[in-house]
């Protein structure tokens, strides 16, 4: 249960599989770990006797999920998953798809979540080329880091009700703080902005 890196990693997928062990292979961003991510854990773990998990390092999770993610850091969304009774070792990555670490490791299982399926895995042809099995495990999608993003987004604006804003004929809502940067700087005025 560690945080390697890939050199590491190799040699110790090597001697697991020189023992006679299975090795599983699961990845994803685990931006915000949650029961979801639980649970695709532990059922990936029960396809084999060894689970390696590959965790996106901050680069490439800002470019699959955009600017303002990730929301943890790197080692700490590795140390998260590393912490976890299911997973063996935990390696960070820095390509948008695992094909490489695939290529290197040679998991006899690679396991996904069920938001996944055989149209939309970007590493089928890795899978068939290298005869290595695809599971997708966890059952039913609930949870997901973005939803939970978004309700904690909704939550702390609970905090900022809006108010009315009424100007001539034009009715409107906005966030009280917004209003107030709005009318500090004088952006209220549709007369003034208009001109």
């Amino acid at each position: 249960m560690c945080v390697l890196d890939e050199t590491a990693l190799l040699d110790v997928v090597a001697e697991a599989r020189a023992d006679g062990h299975r090795v599983v292979f699961t990845n994803g961003t685990f931006d915000l770990l949650h029961g979801g991510h639980l649970r695709v854990l532990e059922a990936a773990a029960a396809l084999g006797d060894v689970l390696v998990v590959g965790v996106n390092d901050d680069e490439s999770v800002r470019r699959l999920r955009g600017p303002s993610r990730p929301v943890m850091a790197q080692d700490d969304r590795a140390a998260l998953g590393a912490a976890l009774g299911c997973v063996d070792h935990v390696v960070l990555f820095p390509d948008d798809t695992v094909d490489r670490l695939l290529e290197l490791l040679r998991p006899a299982v690679h396991a996904k979540g069920t938001d996944y399926d055989d149209s939309t895995l970007p590493e089928r042809e890795t899978h068939a080329r290298l005869g290595i099995e695809t599971a997708y495990v966890g059952g039913v999608k609930e949870r997901s880091a973005s939803a939970l993003l978004a309700r904690g987004a909704a939550a702390a604006g609970a905090t900022d009700p809006d108010v009315l804003w009424t100007y001539g004929a034009v009715d409107g809502r906005v966030l009280r703080r917004a209003r107030a940067f709005l009318r500090e700087h004088g952006w209220l005025d549709l007369r003034r902005l208009a001109t």
